[in-house]
């Protein structure tokens, strides 16, 4: 549990420490858009008020205060899942992902009203018109890993 707990620590800050750089550090919220690689990586602000790719923002208010609701509930069955069934370390590793993540995103929707997505990534003269955030790369790849990472053997 230690892994998990350290993982989703490190990834919290991470998500948050980038999130103020560049959005108020770097003043992406006003500019809105910044070149850093083009076409490439770029930051392009989003304010998310749904779920990924802005689904079920149409009643922003309630939406805020449901996926707060949902994604603490989530952590809370996962760490009981973890603690009951202990996987591998890199499943716990892969669990502290997914919940460093889910709560970088429940703060923003405290704290904002919305997730803030900055990360934009663009390919061979395709525009994606979707931005992301450190918290969601960490959200995608810790569930990831909880589907293939074997489980641990039980002893016997």
């Amino acid at each position: 549990m230690r892994a998990l707990f350290i993982t989703s620590l490190i990834t919290l800050v991470i998500d948050q420490i980038t999130k103020i750089y560049v959005v108020f550090g770097l003043g992406l919220q006003t500019a809105l858009s910044i070149d850093v690689l083009p076409p490439y990586i770029n930051f392009r602000m989003a304010w998310n008020q749904g779920i990924n790719f802005g689904l079920f923002a149409h009643d922003a208010s309630t939406a805020r205060y449901v996926l707060v609701g949902i994604s603490i509930v989530i952590c809370v069955a996962l760490l009981v899942w973890v603690y009951r069934e202990p996987p591998r370390k890199i499943g716990f590793v892969a669990a502290g992902l997914l919940i460093g993540g889910a709560v970088g995103n429940v703060i923003d929707r405290l704290a904002y009203g919305a997730v803030a997505d900055f990360l934009n990534m663009s390919c061979c003269g395709i525009r994606n018109p979707f931005s992301f955030n450190v918290a969601d790369i960490a959200i995608f790849a810790g569930a990831i890993g909880l589907a293939i990472i074997p489980p641990a053997q039980k002893q016997g």
